[in-house]
């Protein structure tokens, strides 16, 4: 008997200062993040609170990458995370990046990177075509969750292992406070400042409401569980950077 199709699980509410349907959603994304591109890289050093090439690097070591590994990095985006996954495979190993928006793409410069246009609920790639799969501070822009994890099973070889990154909010009532105003108030006022294209502000106004907004980490790991993956964990870096990793059953 064939398994029932899980419901559909978005990431979080829809939020309406924003976008209405789920159509204007994927067009309010495809818009912001073209129109930001060339800036993103610059306001994430900003940002960083320590989520810059060290931690990146070392959260793909704690997930298992390894030298030679054909890595498939869903929401590429700038290229920030494919940057140390390749330091970390080295020269035999291979890496493909799938982003649905063009300007992110754009401003990739990483010699010998695949680049597809594409969303991660619909991966243009063939069934168990990568060892590892990441992806980085994109789960809050996919449509559908469960659609999402089936994909990334599906691509991924027996035994492959994957970690999506994430910025979670704080358990405690004052450090979300914290967080929220330094993340809604201040880097998109540093934004105004340095950044070349008006709509920068808002993208970073737009991140921290999509992180208060975000499923809780006990259903992304549900989730995981439920696409067939097994030893799914999370690690916690600074109490907000979340690592959830998972193997694909061998």
């Amino acid at each position: 008997m064939q398994e029932p199709t899980p419901a559909i699980l978005p990431p979080h509410a829809p939020l309406a200062d924003y976008y209405g349907d789920e159509e204007e959603h994927q067009r309010y994304l495809r818009r912001i993040f073209d129109d930001t591109a060339p800036d993103y890289d610059r306001i994430e050093r900003v940002l960083a609170l320590g989520s810059g090439p060290w931690y990146r690097r070392s959260a793909l070591q704690r997930a298992g990458l390894q030298p030679g590994a054909e890595v498939l990095d869903v929401g590429i985006g700038t290229g920030l995370v494919a940057r140390e996954a390749l330091t970390l495979i080295g020269a035999a190993g291979r890496l493909v990046g799938v982003d649905p928006s063009p300007g992110m793409m754009g401003q990739v410069a990483l010699p010998g990177v695949e680049l597809v246009r594409g969303r991660a609920e619909a991966l243009p790639r063939a069934d168990a075509s990568s060892d590892f799969l990441s992806m980085g501070y994109a789960l809050r822009h996919i449509a559908d969750v469960h659609a999402a994890f089936a994909e990334f099973h599906r691509v991924l070889r027996p035994g492959g292992r994957l970690v999506v990154l994430e910025i979670t909010k704080p358990e405690g009532r004052v450090g979300t406070a914290v967080l929220k105003g330094y993340m809604r108030g201040v880097v998109p006022l540093i934004a105004k400042v340095v950044a070349r294209g008006h709509d920068t502000a808002e993208l970073w106004r737009y991140y921290w409401d999509t992180i208060e907004a975000c499923i809780a980490p006990a259903s992304v790991l549900e989730a995981l569980r439920e696409a067939g993956f097994e030893d799914v964990q999370r690690h916690t870096e600074l109490g907000i950077f979340s690592e959830y990793t998972a193997r694909k059953p061998g």
